[in-house]
């Protein structure tokens, strides 16, 4: 890196609607000054904080001009080292939303595997990212995302590769816990340079704005998956410093990226961190804080792309654990995130729920992770219990039907921001993390009819409400896996889980089964997305509401932008069988 660039640039945030600001992520060699410089004359500037000895910067650039594409550098003192000097790909730009700008292209999915470091595992086919990066290199007047949004599992700090392994044994005894895996905050760092440079995935991640959220890989596998699980891990002498340098990582490498600029300017751990020599002790004092009390920390975050609105949601770090409380958020997180669902839904058009694990699943899953759930409750004993531990872990049925309270409270949510006339046209829960992509819809989660609302052909007041899962990006997908999925959509499969017709629950009439599931038609099932990198889930935001103040036209090309489900153009010429 004779550059003095180590890692980056991502553009992370592009403003909206007004496209005059964006924030750039670097890390630097050594102590500077980062400077973005746009070819328009936009530009900004900002001083490295220090973190365990690594240096980064996140530039707030100004000036930008709406409903324009500009190019940009990097300079480092003064010094320009990006773009790298005779790179064969094309300019890294920023690109602005304007007043004519419709609404965003959203691309989404989880779970990747770092491309230059796959030898020495299973053949995961190609990296879905790198054909993505790929296909717009190439073409320059490609159809691009206006964000990309990455659902957890970035990196695997419990699966390095071959050569991340072999780092690590030159670095310390692999006898040692935790073993092969990484350990402290150097370890993690390595896995971000690993995923993020690859030429082609390192170009496209510098000028397509990007937007993260942790799962359990980027941390350990079955990361706060029960109280037993945590227990376990908190009687390691490795586990401590593991998960306060997984959270330091995270902090710096993706959290700071999902930021607007007023909030960075806001934050006050962020403005500790860059005002100090060194900021390694205020954040791992941040961390421990984080851990001791996950309330402290809201990770969860909301972004409004014009008149579609983004709500991310943490579903790992503020678990409550204890098997007769056992939630998916705690009180302050479900608080937060049902007033950024319901506020203000007249402004819009299309909500996206961002949780990297999946609302719905397939009927026979769904009743194997509620099954469990009680049994791990101890409804039938300790000894079951202890069963119920074993599988839950080793079939990782920790998704939201395993926490059977949160999940009913995230349909009577989803129901509630899909009903009425000031509803969006759309409410789309986008999700990874199950190595395998689908589209399902609840029937009758609300009243209006027309799926699972009524502003389609039944003609009611209500959202269409869907559950979009796409993964992984770069993984192994396992046959049998692929296999137990088809089946477990299967109306066979349904009929033996005992799925039986809707009825009545609560003021909201036929949304969901006796259990509390909703009733799901059967999936959408695309045999390339299962194998792609993501979907464009919300299209234009265009003015009007549902029922009461909207045209059944103002509906119709409200439900024609956002086209169901579709991958994104060049992903599919990029994909073979994984």
């Amino acid at each position: 890196m004779g550059t003095g660039l180590r890692l980056g640039p991502l553009l992370r945030y592009v403003e909206w609607p007004h496209g005059t600001r964006a924030t750039v992520w670097v890390e630097t060699a050594r102590p500077c000054t980062a400077e973005v410089r746009c070819a328009d004359g936009a530009g900004g500037e900002a001083r490295t904080f220090r973190i365990a000895g690594h240096h980064y910067a996140v530039v707030t650039v100004e000036g930008l001009t709406p409903g324009t594409t500009t190019p940009y550098e990097v300079l480092l003192d003064g010094r320009r080292v990006w773009p790298l000097p005779g790179s064969p790909l094309p300019p890294s730009t920023i690109t602005t939303p304007g007043p004519a700008t419709e609404g965003p292209r959203v691309t989404f999915g989880s779970c990747r595997w770092a491309a230059t470091g796959a030898d020495g595992r299973r053949p995961a086919g190609p990296d879905a990212l790198g054909a993505l990066a790929g296909r717009l290199a190439a073409d320059p007047g490609a159809v691009r995302p206006d964000v990309l949004l990455l659902l957890g599992d970035q990196v695997y700090a419990d699966k390095p590769s071959e050569a991340t392994k072999r780092w690590l044994a030159a670095r310390r005894d692999l006898r040692d816990g935790p073993g092969e895996q990484v350990g402290d905050y150097e370890e993690y760092t390595r896995l971000y340079h690993e995923s993020w440079l690859d030429p082609e995935v390192r170009w496209l991640l510098s000028t397509v704005p990007s937007l993260m959220i942790f799962d359990d890989h980027d941390l350990i596998d079955d990361w706060n998956t029960s109280a037993a699980w945590l227990s376990e891990m908190r009687g390691t002498p490795w586990w401590r410093e593991r998960l306060l340098s997984g959270l330091m990582s995270y902090w710096v490498h993706q959290h700071l990226g999902n930021l607007s600029p007023a909030e960075l300017a806001a934050d006050p751990l962020y403005a500790t961190v860059c005002a100090a020599a060194d900021g390694t002790e205020a954040l791992r004092r941040f961390a421990t804080e984080a851990d001791a009390d996950p309330a402290r920390m809201r990770w969860s975050y909301r972004r409004d792309f014009g008149r579609t609105r983004l709500v991310m949601v943490d579903t790992r770090a503020g678990r409550v654990l204890d098997e007769q409380k056992r939630a998916m958020l705690g009180e302050e997180d479900a608080r937060w995130v049902r007033e950024q669902v319901l506020d203000e839904r007249s402004d819009c058009d299309h909500l996206l729920i961002g949780s990297s694990l999946p609302w719905l699943l397939p009927p026979l899953v769904h009743h194997a992770e509620r099954w469990n759930a009680a049994l791990c409750r101890g409804e039938r004993g300790e000894r079951w219990a202890r069963v119920g531990e074993v599988l839950r872990r080793a079939s990782d049925l920790e998704h939201w039907a395993a926490f059977p309270e949160s999940f009913a409270w995230l349909t009577r949510l989803l129901a509630d921001a899909a009903e009425g006339p000031d509803a969006p046209a759309t409410v789309s829960v986008l999700s990874g993390d199950v190595h395998h992509a689908y589209v399902a819809e609840p029937e009758g989660l609300t009243p209006g009819g027309g799926g699972s609302g009524g502003c389609g052909e039944g003609g009611g007041a209500g959202a269409r409400v869907l559950q979009l899962t796409c993964s992984p990006v770069h993984q192994r997908i396992p046959y049998a896996l692929r296999l137990g999925f088809r089946f477990g959509w299967s109306r066979a499969a349904a009929a033996r889980a005992g799925a039986g017709p809707a009825r009545p629950h609560g003021p909201g009439g036929d949304r969901v089964a006796q259990d509390g599931r909703p009733v799901v038609r059967e999936p959408a099932h695309d045999t390339d997305a299962a194998r792609a990198f993501g979907g464009a889930a919300a299209g234009a935001g265009a003015p009007g509401r549902c029922a009461g103040d909207r045209t059944r036209a103002d509906m119709a090309r409200l439900r024609a932008s956002w086209r169901s489900v579709r991958l994104h153009p060049g992903v599919r010429s990029g994909i073979t069988r994984a």
